[in-house]
């Protein structure tokens, strides 16, 4: 792997003005359209020889073996001994996985069907509990497709804050309110304490049967029917399906729910449509091996640190906090498959906002600025509201206008107002925002995430860094006798009282 990793580090590049007069066909090489998104990798510093060599690494890394490792259900999560089957969800998996993920698929819409037909009574309202996965798929999906279907009003919580969940209770009438609780294990601290609150609140709204307005989203259903939620009101999801990934499992009721079973299913089919895409199409014309490219270029070449993502449409605002929990969760790691150092950087660090917000706020760093910060555009070209076509004319002027500026730049005798351009960025174009191209959006995302952990050899699908702070707050929790550093210490006395 060192001599692979050495022939991408000595692979040189030009200027991006220059690449672009250099190679005549090379928007057509690096642009490419699936499931009704454009996909534009030509403003970064990808050239022939480092695709070459990012080719040879990806054969040392095994990436094709690893590819269909991860489609066969084999046990790819090592660490965990357990294979990685969000995408048997969507019908792309082992047979006995596809099977299995179907059968689930078709309680979750027995019980929506059930739903709809009154058997729990006038249902309004939609209150989700969750958290990490278990929440920010189903409220960026819900936020980005659901605006005007007018079915449910969703209030989705994972903050364990109170001021969180008692402002969305706020919100909703607890007498027609179907309460979610979405969670793995179903021991989650967070989420098990904003359920009871939320089983209070519907009590004293005068719902006679608290739990009978349960739905329980979990993979640990046993523990869901010891905490009181009847059994026929269970979904439950495989213990394959890692939290990140999870929104297409049974995770997604609330999606499908709020959206409808056919919006739901579409979603799934656009994610298959990129799954055969990652699968089948030829290294040079996959997008998410030559996005992972391009994450690995400007890490582990350039010394880039972050990658900034901005959605250039009010739909996608949640795009952003919804990759930095799928991307550093799942990449940031400092040890390979095998316990080894990794010796060179992981995970970049992702960040972003909404365009055009974010030109008067970050973009003078992303212009002017001396950090080397690789910039994601994500729009679409039709809009959802009513207005003015001038509204949108504008986001999308405004969108390609700074990733020509980034590139270009601009000379001036005044320092000052001096550009220096050549600054790379991708553009991701949807024709629309429907389940379809979201649906293939986010599993893009996820294939080039799962692109980047191989071609550093490390586990995607593991997250330890988030178990040891938990074990840490229990401690405080229990008032035992383990003792904290004198800070620690301090901020309990300050916060609860000596003693507690």
């Amino acid at each position: 792997m060192s001599d692979a990793w050495d022939a991408v580090t000595a692979a040189g590049t030009k200027p991006l003005a220059e690449l672009f007069k250099d190679e005549p066909d090379r928007l057509s090489r690096l642009t490419l359209e699936e499931a009704g998104i454009r996909f534009d990798f030509s403003k970064t510093h990808l050239n022939s020889s480092i695709l070459s060599a990012f080719f040879g690494l990806a054969e040392a890394q095994g990436l094709a073996a690893a590819r269909d490792a991860l489609f066969s259900g084999a046990q790819i999560n090592v660490t965990e001994g357990r294979a990685a089957e969000h995408t048997a969800e969507r019908g792309q998996g082992s047979p006995e996985s596809v099977q299995r993920a179907h059968g689930f698929q078709e309680r979750m819409r027995a019980l929506i069907d059930a739903i709809e037909a009154g058997a729990f009574g006038e249902i309004g309202s939609i209150l989700h509990i969750g958290i990490g996965g278990s929440a920010l798929g189903p409220d960026f999906v819900i936020d980005a497709l659901g605006r005007d279907t007018g079915r449910y009003q969703t209030e989705v919580v994972s903050n364990v804050d109170g001021a969180a969940l008692e402002a969305a209770m706020s919100r909703l009438n607890p007498a027609t309110t179907l309460l979610v609780i979405a969670s793995k294990t179903f021991t989650t601290s967070e989420t098990m304490l904003n359920a009871q609150s939320a089983l209070a609140w519907l009590e004293m709204g005068g719902v006679a049967d608290p739990y009978g307005r349960v739905i329980a989203l979990t993979a640990s259903p046993e523990r869901a029917i010891e905490f009181g939620v009847d059994e026929t009101r269970i979904l439950p999801f495989s213990e394959n399906v890692g939290g990140r990934y999870s929104l297409w499992s049974s995770i997604g009721f609330p999606i499908a729910l709020a959206l409808g079973w056919e919006a739901f299913e579409t979603l799934l089919e656009g994610a298959a449509s990129m799954d055969r895409h990652f699968r089948l199409q030829p290294l040079e014309r996959n997008a998410p091996v030559l996005a992972a490219f391009i994450d690995r270029y400007y890490a582990n070449v350039r010394g880039a640190q972050t990658r900034a993502v901005f959605a250039y449409d009010e739909r996608l605002r949640l795009l952003p906090p919804y990759l930095q929990q799928l991307e550093m969760e799942s990449n940031g790691k400092s040890v390979t498959v095998d316990g080894r150092p990794v010796g060179r950087a992981t995970s970049h660090i992702t960040w972003g906002g909404v365009g055009t917000d974010a030109q008067h706020a970050v973009f003078q760093l992303l212009h002017q600025g001396t950090h080397l910060v690789p910039v994601e555009f994500v729009a679409a070209i039709e809009p959802e509201h009513g207005l003015d076509f001038a509204h949108h004319r504008q986001l999308l002027i405004n969108c390609f206008a700074q990733s020509a500026a980034l590139m270009a730049g601009k000379a001036s005798e005044d320092p000052a107002r001096c550009y220096a351009g050549d600054r790379p960025s991708t553009t991701i174009l949807l024709d629309r925002i429907d389940p379809t191209t979201l649906g293939a959006l986010i599993a893009f995302y996820e294939h080039r995430t799962f692109v980047n952990a191989v071609l550093l050899g490390i586990n995607a699908f593991d997250q330890f860094g988030v178990e040891l702070g938990k074990e840490i707050a229990k401690s405080i929790d229990g008032g035992g006798a383990i003792s904290f550093d004198p800070s620690t210490e301090a901020l309990i006395e300050r916060a609860f009282g000596k003693g507690n």
